[in-house]
């Protein structure tokens, strides 16, 4: 199978820099960007089998991201990776049209797991609904 691709957007440096680093030892292919207008971009011109989102970007709100997202790309996974830790942050998330929201810091071990969780089960469910 081939190797499991995220585009993540962050605009800090040394967490989008981070979380690669730890993805990549996972054997994750990450491709990065740090605003809305990058992900769209990326998100337009490559497949990929997550989306890894923060909630504040230079250019607006992961969730306009998130929505933007979602009117070309109705099936792959969106995971928040945020420091917005309120229930009502999340809920707002998931809304938008991700399947899940994580807080930072949380452990590189438990981003991982809910990462290849999500990947799996999106795979799983394509090759027995195609």
């Amino acid at each position: 199978m081939n190797t499991p691709r995220v585009l993540y957007i962050e605009d800090h440096d040394d967490t989008r820099e981070l979380v690669t680093l730890v993805l990549e030892q996972k054997s994750y292919e990450v491709v990065t960007g740090s605003t809305i207008k990058s992900g769209i971009d990326l998100a337009h011109s490559q497949n990929f089998d997550l989306y890894l989102l923060d909630s504040w970007l230079p250019d607006g709100s992961g969730l306009d991201l998130c929505r933007q997202i979602r009117t070309f790309d109705k099936a792959t996974p969106i995971v928040f990776y945020s420091a917005a830790a309120y229930e009502m942050d999340r809920n707002e998330a998931l809304d938008s049209g991700a399947q899940a929201y994580l807080v930072k810091p949380s452990p590189p071990s438990e981003l991982c797991r809910l990462v290849t969780s999500l990947i799996e089960s999106h795979r799983h469910f394509h090759r027995v609904a195609v």
